[in-house]
């Protein structure tokens, strides 16, 4: 169990049971029946599961904080006076909002404008209203992309789409960093406590493989690998990343478990950074 993990097991379960149940709404979902469906299903989890470690994060400036610091680590390389940033479920905006002053124009990205009404907003913020997958900004509009603990979200085709509509609004040369948790050391949503592969909200996870080869397949010229830890990361190959998943992968389950776990995120998280 996480050191943070402090729930009983009683409320886990019941977490567990509450996910897999909408979850297994958005999978067994058509494509159109998903458009419609994405924000009722996690507005439903937080009402049926008030313990979501998610809200108590919203109610933890600290932990805010503490989120906020590595990503705008990861992302300050690539941001300038002049550059067009889009986030991809920006959540409550706090790293959109801190964004703000540093570029000229921020975009978020998300299925539902209620969290934003209470918030005061950049006047160079914008909020785009998505069904989930579509990415309604014109093409050669956005510099750089980003998402963090998103895509493992999507149903694997809405997420192939997602994917492309980011690759389209990006400009030529622009960026899309995506942040997401490898599934050869998960899974990492709810049921990492009762399943040996991800069936809550985690619809699919990926490997650096499986995300650079989508990556590639709806346009982007060049995928590598950030690598580093507490957001000081460096673009590297993802050549040797993808040799490390291969060798990991033959063994049997409960060794790459134990293997996979150890080397943990610093290792293993995903920190894939596209360019168009």
């Amino acid at each position: 169990m996480p050191p943070l993990e402090t729930r009983s097991p009683a409320l886990l379960r019941q977490h567990y049971e509450v996910e897999r149940e909408l979850a297994d709404r958005l999978r067994n979902a058509t494509r159109e029946q998903r458009r419609g469906l994405y924000g009722p299903v996690y507005d439903e989890l937080y009402q049926r599961v008030p313990h979501h470690p998610q809200l108590a994060r919203k109610t933890s400036p600290e932990r805010t904080r503490q989120a906020l610091g590595p990503q705008l680590r990861i992302l300050k390389p690539y941001l300038r006076p002049e550059t067009r940033f889009l986030e991809i479920g920006p959540g409550d905006c706090s790293l959109s909002v801190a964004i703000a002053p540093r570029v000229r124009q921020v975009y978020g990205l998300d299925v539902s404008e209620e969290i934003t009404h209470a918030l005061d907003l950049p006047s160079n913020f914008k909020l785009i209203l998505s069904d989930g997958t579509s990415v309604p900004l014109p093409p050669d509009s956005v510099d750089v992309a980003y998402s963090n603990q998103l895509m493992e979200h999507l149903h694997p085709d809405d997420a192939l789409e997602q994917l492309a509509g980011i690759c389209r609004a990006l400009a030529p040369g622009g960026v899309y960093i995506c942040i997401t948790p490898n599934r050869l050391n998960g899974p990492h949503d709810i049921s990492r406590y009762f399943d040996p592969v991800a069936t809550g909200f985690h619809l699919k996870e990926y490997t650096v493989t499986e995300l650079s080869d989508l990556f590639k397949s709806v346009g982007f010229s060049k995928v590598q690998v950030l690598l580093g830890r507490r957001g000081a990361c460096v673009p590297a190959p993802a050549g040797p990343v993808k040799a490390g998943e291969a060798a990991l992968n033959m063994l049997p389950l409960a060794a790459r478990k134990v293997v996979g776990r150890t080397l943990g995120r610093a290792f293993l998280g995903i920190r894939l950074l596209g360019t168009k």
